[in-house]
Order: C-alpha cells, then structure tokens, then sequence
C-alpha cells in the first residue's frame, strides 16, 4: 500500500497521481500498487515535486516495522526515528473545554 499526503503538488503530478491512487480528501492520495510500481511511483514524484510540494510518503514494506515514510520538502511535524520505528512527533494542546477528573461529575 501507498499514501502520499501533499500541501501542494503541481498540477501535472496531480494528473498522473490520479491514474494510480484514489483521492478520498484533498491532497491524500491512497492506492494498492505492487511493491515494482510503488517505487516507480515514488521514483517520480521525487523527481518531479518541488520541496513546497511537502510530500509525506508511506508505503508498506516486507520488514519491520512493516513501512517506511519519506518527506520530499521540510514536514510541518518533526519525525524521529526510535530504535527503526519511524513516529511523527505531535503536541498535545489542553483542550480548553474538558475538565480534569476531580472537577467532573460522577454519574
């Protein structure tokens, strides 16, 4: 499998993404291409995406962890690797409406 998540990819590679994935939101782009066609894929959109384009690619591969994910331009959130594991790195930000358990209602 294959997902390629863009802020914003030319409108050429655009086309050519379409003949490959199917585009369930904008600019996410998920298909089931064999391993051969993910890498001709990924092939082209490296040589063809700008690094404004910012291209976050996950695809599946035969060892662990089980995929891999590549940037093409600087990612908005940073990515580390643990011990092979690759993780994106999020911020939690209080949620202003909740409330912590000692100032919630017990039902």
């Amino acid at each position: 499998m294959l997902v390629v998540l863009a802020n914003d990819l030319p409108p050429a590679v655009r086309g050519r993404m379409k003949l490959w994935f199917v585009e369930p939101r904008p600019n996410v782009f998920v298909s089931g291409v064999k391993d051969s066609v993910a890498t001709t894929v990924v092939d082209y959109l490296y040589k063809h995406c700008p690094p404004e384009s910012g291209l976050l690619i996950m695809r599946t591969i035969n060892r662990p962890p089980g995929f891999e994910m590549r940037c093409i331009g600087p990612p908005r959130k940073p990515m580390i690797e643990v011990s092979g594991l690759q993780l994106i790195v999020e911020t939690l930000k209080p949620d202003q409406n909740s409330r912590s358990c000692a100032g919630a209602r017990q039902a």
